[in-house]
């Protein structure tokens, strides 16, 4: 399970496809050349996300692509 304080170099290990997935979240990590070395909470906050937004964010990476994953 993740939770919004998973670094997003851990959630990458972890979660193969989360960095399309972030991107077309509007949450641009790995692939814009400037790493982000944070939380997956703290990127999003950064990116004027609300708390609603990022809880919504992290049921939606354990409900689909977590699944995935585990499947």
């Amino acid at each position: 399970m993740i939770d919004k304080t998973i670094l997003i170099e851990d959630l990458v290990d972890r979660v193969p496809g989360i960095v399309a997935y972030l991107i077309d979240q509007g949450l641009p990590c790995i692939v814009c050349g400037q790493p982000i070395w944070g939380t997956l909470e703290e990127m999003a906050r950064d990116k004027g996300r609300s708390d609603q937004e990022i809880e919504r964010l992290v049921n939606d990476i354990n409900s689909t692509l977590l699944h995935k994953v585990d499947s």
